[in-house]
């Protein structure tokens, strides 16, 4: 069979466990945030596997780009969703998000009773190095297929410049790129054509092409998911009036990140500054400057970046436990900050993926999916850029001039180990094609080893 007999045939629909596996080393791996989890998913799924087509899986990204919450763990949602329904969409969300869990628990409860470690930072030193290479792959890669034309590459390059140089909120520019391609593609519809139109012109065949054993969209179906995951969502609540800690520091955890849940537009970083704020000026959590320690440790650990609300929440827990003791303490806070903030996630998922799939077909909303999918490709390169400059460069100015907002590396700051370690991973991932699992573990040893020399 020639190479082009065998492009053209679509893989078999993944079996349940088969999915489950992928999930879960996708959650192992998830470092970086979004753009390096973005990539791994990009890479695992459409790449390696085809169990989607390149337009689904920006179709399902667009979506999740304009919800709050982490949009690469509710892209894993609804793409477990699209493969196994509801139970997909359960296990792939659950699977991203806990081994990140379990390792921040741990990471936390260390710092609470120890403090930082010198280990960690070495090992995550490569790890950086290896994630930033990661991205940098997958950006090109993508851009390569959603910037088709000028048109596209110039939404791309004015949504980067608006969030890197204006430092404009990020739902605005979205909007903002979803009404350019909706009038555009009443003007020059050739230009404005979102890719879900053409899968089968442009995409390898995939096991996602059309059909899906999704729930079709139904107002039952939608008030169904929304009863259930609000009742789960309000559950701790309950709980703890019931328990007798209706007064306790763990309703003000559950409700302070809640609140955060349903503003949390553009990932972790967009409400990083105002959580440190209140933890440490209202509610007396956390001391001046744990929050970058709480960051430092989440960026060790896989998953949503956004992991570092459940640090917070340990440490609340850990410093007021009540009648409970310190470590149970915290755990409970962590378990109750991570419960808020990403059961929200599923219920927009839900009660939204199946209404979004619906509009696939609706060619008068092409034109602003595809300007949506050009303006990821440059949110996404923002996010790289940001995490590139601080994964090389030690110290950072602030550049506000009229209309400029932004943040610029200082040269002299280069990290030259850092630096090393990235031409490393260039040269396992591009070079060697070690593949990102071996790429990662070589940098984390590279990484230990560079910080026991240093």
């Amino acid at each position: 069979m020639s190479d082009l007999e065998q492009l053209s045939i679509r893989p078999p629909h993944p079996s349940f466990g088969d999915a489950a596996r992928v999930w879960a080393k996708i959650g192992v791996l998830s470092f970086g945030g979004p753009a390096g989890q973005i990539a791994l998913m990009h890479k695992e799924l459409v790449e390696d596997r085809r169990w989607i087509s390149e337009s689904r899986f920006l179709h399902a990204l667009n979506f999740c780009m304009l919800l709050p919450g982490p949009e690469a763990q509710q892209l894993a949602t609804y793409i477990g969703w699209l493969l196994h329904g509801w139970r997909g969409g359960l296990i792939a969300g659950l699977l991203f998000i806990l081994p990140g869990f379990f390792v921040i628990l741990g990471l936390s409860a260390i710092y609470a009773i120890w403090g930082q470690t010198g280990l960690l930072d070495s090992a995550f030193m490569g790890l950086k190095a290896a994630v930033l290479v990661i991205v940098i792959e997958a950006l090109i890669r993508v851009g390569k297929r959603s910037l088709k034309n000028n048109a596209m590459r110039a939404i791309a390059l004015s949504a980067f410049i608006a969030l890197f140089a204006f430092a404009a909120p990020f739902p605005l520019v979205i909007l903002a790129a979803a009404l350019i391609g909706y009038a555009g593609f009443r003007f020059a519809p050739e230009l404005f054509t979102s890719g879900a139109h053409h899968t089968a012109s442009r995409d390898r065949p995939a096991v996602i092409d059309a059909d899906h054993p999704g729930r079709p969209a139904s107002w039952r179906g939608s008030i169904a998911a929304a009863v259930v995951w609000s009742a789960l969502w309000a559950a701790p609540f309950a709980l703890l009036v019931a328990y007798g800690l209706g007064s306790s520091v763990y309703l003000d955890i559950s409700l302070f990140f809640s609140q955060m849940a349903v503003v949390t537009f553009g990932g972790a970083y967009a409400v990083l500054s105002y959580v440190a704020q209140q933890a440490v000026d209202h509610y007396h959590w956390l001391k001046p400057g744990e929050m970058l320690d709480g960051l430092g440790l989440a960026e060790t650990t896989p998953g949503p970046l956004v992991l570092v609300l459940s640090f917070v929440g340990f440490i609340a827990g850990f410093r007021a436990p009540g009648d409970m003791s310190p470590l149970f303490g915290g755990a409970l806070g962590a378990l109750l900050t991570t419960w808020v903030t990403f059961t929200p996630c599923f219920l927009w998922i839900f009660l939204g993926a199946p209404w979004i799939e619906k509009l696939r077909s609706n060619q008068a909303l092409s034109g602003a999916l595809a300007a949506i999918s050009a303006a990821v490709t440059g949110v996404i390169f923002n996010l790289a850029l940001w995490f590139g400059t601080h994964v090389l460069f030690a110290r950072h100015v602030k550049f506000e001039e009229g209309p400029f907002r932004m943040s610029l590396p200082e040269p002299a700051s280069v990290d030259i180990v850092q630096l090393a370690l990235t031409a490393l991973a260039a040269i396992a991932l591009f070079r060697l094609k070690l593949g990102v699992f071996k790429t990662l573990a070589l940098l984390a040893g590279a990484g230990l080893l560079a910080g026991q020399a240093t």
